[in-house]
């Protein structure tokens, strides 16, 4: 069966170069595809891009190749805001990116909605104030229909805050990331979130990192995936890469072939989980027909 395939959780970058915490982060010489991340040299890119970039027109190459037909790009604070770069991926390929900016005030999240974003990611599980300090951000995205795109540490604390910002913003499109943290107690906690409004979905970008050391097929993350379902129904989840750190250990095409492969999940289960969903919930529309190419090996 030809799945509709849209990666719900992806990254892109020309340049990393910030500072998290008081720790420099950016990219190494001669080898760029590695990182200073943290104080340890870290392999951030898989090893041919040689530059430090990581760029749509990489990606693109990636997804025409594994017939993936459009990603949403959700922003990270260790790869420094990369709004401007962001701005013009969307301008470029408008039927194939649904971007996110980076914004922690008002204004901030203004000046993301006037340069054409579609959305706000905010990596949570690096901020360390209680979420209702952001509720005014919230609730002018809530105003304007913008989707959030937010990851959370595995702490009871911000779950409850975060229970709250959905009961105080109902039509705020909320995406919960990595997979509810899969492998740590929170995990239910995080999944069942998505019981709290209409409008809230879990997306697995970082799945495969989380389940790394089990290493593909991934068969515990299948199961996960499974009692997620369960626990909220088949149309409140959605697949996500986390391209491009994830493959630097795994093919991009093996970042969701363990759910097409798997004899566990029917291929109604499938077809929500891998496109279905996100093409709901984001909007895509003109997606290209992308026929299998055959590999020179095969």
């Amino acid at each position: 069966m030809n799945y509709e395939l849209i990666d719900a959780h992806s990254h892109l970058w020309l340049n990393v170069d910030t500072e998290v915490d008081g720790s420099p982060i950016h990219a190494l010489n001669p080898n760029r595809s590695r990182s200073l991340f943290f104080g340890e040299e870290r392999q951030m890119l898989p090893p041919f891009m040689t530059d430090g970039q990581n760029t749509a027109e990489v990606f693109l190459s990636n997804m025409d190749y594994a017939q993936v037909g459009g990603a949403v790009v959700v922003q990270e604070v260790i790869d420094g805001n990369q709004n401007d770069y962001l701005q013009q991926v969307q301008q470029r390929y408008p039927d194939r990116f649904f971007c996110m900016g980076m914004a922690w005030t008002v204004d901030e999240a203004a000046a993301v909605l006037a340069a054409g974003l579609k959305g706000i990611a905010l990596p949570c599980h690096r901020y360390h104030e209680p979420l209702q300090t952001l509720m005014p951000l919230f609730k002018y995205m809530e105003q304007h229909d913008m989707v959030l795109s937010m990851c959370l540490a595995d702490d009871e604390r911000q779950i409850s805050q975060m229970r709250e910002v959905i009961q105080e913003c109902p039509r705020l499109r909320v995406a919960i990331g990595h997979f509810g943290m899969v492998t740590t107690p929170s995990f239910e906690q995080q999944v069942k979130l998505a019981l709290e409004g209409p409008n809230v979905m879990i997306e697995s970008g970082g799945i495969t990192w989380l389940y790394n050391a089990e290493f593909y097929p991934y068969p515990s993350a299948v199961r996960s995936i499974r009692e997620a379902a369960d626990w909220v129904g088949w149309d409140r989840l959605m697949w996500g890469s986390d391209y491009p750190r994830t493959i630097t250990a795994i093919t991009y095409r093996m970042s969701y072939d363990f759910i097409t492969k798997s004899q566990e999940l029917t291929d109604d289960q499938k077809a929500r989980f891998l496109g279905k969903n996100a093409l709901r919930f984001y909007g895509f529309k003109n997606l290209p027909e992308l026929p299998y190419i055959k590999n020179m090996s095969e």
